[in-house]
């Protein structure tokens, strides 16, 4: 059976969802016969780096002649697309990364002219695990290719390829898909394959996805499958591990009343339930990180998702904390805690110590936990102060001294004691003689 991701992978260039500063450009090239021999693909993954490399393959190949897009119709592009078309070679540098599998795939190859097509395209996928050997081996031929060779390069980890290489490709950065172009798209999936949805469900899939198609279709397929065609939000957040908002707004504002039983508790609901901790602490570092830019920022209403009663909660909760400062240390507590449950044998142990770093600075001894020490004692002070308490007056808060009995009452109750001049020393005096019978 072929899997969604499959199924609706682009086939030209109009139905590539997002990357439209990259599509525009390659498709103005291909118009005008201003194509490249050498390009690098970069970005996230997920997000149709090696669709693209297709595409542009069949733009270079298509029966409707040089200068025309592909329609996806004609036996070049079918072949492109089922991946047998003999001039199209797609390698995996992730399983070829030394420079024999560079020479024997590509260079002694590349002088052979094209068997089918206008020209002889190589898609070389994570092109950054190939070692410098091997990168060294491939420079001369991209510097100077046949003129029927087309390099085509992706890449998750551009600062991995040696600048020899970069400085002779054309460069495309991926950027992650807009959350409302994917759920739009997989509202489109849903509808052509018979799926009743939840808009909220599919929003789940989508932060889920964070800004991979393929990740969003295959979630999107998984839970059609439990659903039995129908994705519900109760399903989407059992299968993704999502937790409610409820739930994280507890724990925030646990975190701000530095409430270490509270926080401990949540840890212990969700061990019950089965959720995944090291999830939990992506979600809630997400919702940390929107209530530190509504703190930093109180009209963000343009760079954090929320809209309405949860943008006021977010505003209510970073008003709870009282300091941006104290929100970047908690976002820079949470952010090791993720790192550190990756490969931790015990997640619980790592995210309980967390939130007691979080709650309990005093038993932190680094700068950032002294700062946010001193934000909250000024946050209580000025909580104090909009709270119309009367200022203490400082003659009050010195202690009176007690007023001795002999004291004459004309003597003023606050006029500080002097103490009496020390009488001088006499000198000794000389012993009497003793008078004589």
């Amino acid at each position: 059976m072929e899997s969604l991701y499959t199924k609706y992978r682009p086939q030209t260039f109009e139905q590539v969802v997002g990357q439209k500063h990259v599509v525009e450009t390659l498709k103005r090239a291909v118009v005008e016969g201003r194509t490249s021999h050498a390009y690098l693909f970069c970005g996230p993954r997920g997000t149709g780096k090696t669709t693209m490399a297709r595409l542009l393959a069949k733009a270079l190949m298509c029966e409707k002649g040089p200068g025309q897009l592909p329609d996806g119709t004609c036996e070049q592009c079918r072949l492109i697309a089922a991946g047998e078309h003999p001039d199209v070679a797609e390698l995996d540098a992730a399983s070829r990364t030394g420079v024999d599998n560079v020479r024997e795939e590509i260079l002694s190859r590349v002088n052979y002219t094209p068997t089918l097509g206008r020209c002889k395209v190589y898609i070389i996928d994570e092109v950054h695990m190939l070692t410098p050997a091997a990168f060294n081996a491939l420079l001369k031929t991209l510097e100077e290719p046949p003129e029927h060779v087309v390099f085509i390069m992706c890449t998750t980890d551009p600062q991995k390829i040696l600048a020899t290489i970069l400085s002779r490709v054309q460069r495309f950065d991926f950027h992650s898909i807009g959350n409302d172009e994917m759920q739009a798209h997989l509202a489109y999936v849903c509808g052509e394959e018979g799926f009743t949805y939840d808009d909220a469900a599919l929003e789940l899939v989508v932060r889920h996805a964070r800004g991979g198609m393929r990740d969003a279709l295959t979630s999107l397929e998984q839970l059609s499958v439990f659903g039995n065609g129908n994705i519900s939000v109760a399903a989407a957040q059992d299968f993704l591990g999502e937790v409610s908002g409820s739930v994280l707004g507890g724990v925030v504002n646990a975190l701000a009343k530095r409430d270490v039983p509270a926080l401990f508790g949540e840890v212990e609901k969700l061990m019950s339930s089965g959720r995944d901790l090291l999830q939990f602490t992506k979600e809630l570092a997400a919702r940390m990180r929107d209530v530190y830019v509504v703190a930093a920022v109180p009209c963000a209403t343009d760079v954090v998702s929320a809209r309405g009663a949860d943008f006021e909660a977010l505003r209510s909760e970073a008003a709870a904390f009282g300091s941006v400062d104290r929100l970047s240390r908690i976002l820079t507590v949470l952010g090791d805690a993720s790192s550190e449950m990756r490969t931790a044998t015990n997640q619980r142990l790592v995210l309980e110590i967390a939130f007691t770093r979080i709650a309990r600075p005093e038993a932190d001894l680094t700068l950032d936990a002294l700062a946010d020490r001193v934000a909250f004692l000024e946050h209580e002070l000025e909580t104090l102060k909009k709270s119309g308490l009367p200022a203490a007056n400082p003659s009050q808060l010195a202690p009176t001294p007690q007023v001795n009995q002999g004291t004459p009452a004309t003597a003023p109750a606050t006029a500080p004691s002097v103490p009496a001049p020390a009488a001088p020393v006499q000198p000794a005096a000389a012993p009497l003689a003793l008078a004589q019978p």
